[in-house]
């Protein structure tokens, strides 16, 4: 047990970010002379708690064979699904037939810009909750529910509201249990969290840095940059 690493990231890449209005995946956009891949699974592998990066990447993919991180012993390619439950399943299921770790930190592909004291303050919280936890950051603005022609239906309270970001860091089996038992049921899973949430369990929110964005939208790829290059 000594010589496995005690955490192991798994990173969904297997979306095609149709948002980003791209002619590729927006992982494989570019900020500087490294892809959004790129600095994210550097970041991660950066920490001194992750040895290994398991990413999922789709089987018809053909940009992430030409990366530099393709050919590291630390970074693990399996194959991605349809959904990023699915891709994030896969992953688990390579991380537990291997015996690799027994808690697993998801990160989305397109959060580059999540810091390494973030990533310490989520490992400390989670591993000492009962069922682990995920950065977060309380909703700051006004809130509102419309109807269905973008009308506002009623004002809801923030208070006690947060945006969900990642990573999200739980143990390897519950995880994987939850996730597989939701997807065979066809529940809808938009995070590790809901998984967890669905399978009975209150996981911790850890609050994070705002500047930790996914990028999603055009605009996203040029604020990732600011806060990539103000970073040390």
């Amino acid at each position: 047990m000594t010589n496995k690493p005690s955490i192991v990231a798994i990173v969904p890449a297997a979306g095609v970010g149709s948002r980003m209005q791209a002619d590729r995946p927006k992982q494989y956009l570019t900020i500087g002379n490294k892809t959004v891949l790129e600095h994210t699974i550097e970041k991660l592998l950066s920490h001194s708690s992750i040895a290994r990066v398991v990413v999922a990447i789709s089987e018809h993919d053909p940009y992430f064979a030409q990366l530099p991180l393709s050919d590291k012993q630390e970074v693990i390619r399996v194959s991605g699904g349809g959904e990023r439950a699915d891709s994030v399943l896969s992953a688990l299921d390579y991380v537990a037939s291997n015996d690799m770790a027994h808690w697993v930190m998801v990160h989305d592909a397109a959060r580059p810009c999540v810091c390494l004291a973030d990533i310490d303050k989520l490992i400390n919280q989670a591993m000492s909750h009962t069922v682990g936890g995920i950065m977060a950051t309380p909703v700051r603005d006004t809130m509102k529910r419309s109807d269905a022609t973008s009308q506002i239906q009623h004002t809801v309270e923030r208070e006690l509201l947060w945006h969900a970001l990642t990573p999200q860091m739980f143990r390897t089996e519950p995880l994987r249990s939850a996730l597989s038992k939701a997807l065979q049921e066809n529940v809808t899973i938009t995070d590790e969290a809901s998984a967890m949430e669905w399978a009975g369990f209150q996981p911790l929110l850890v609050q994070g840095r705002a500047d930790n964005i996914k990028i999603t939208q055009p605009e996203d790829l040029d604020l990732a940059k600011y806060y990539l290059n103000k970073q040390p």
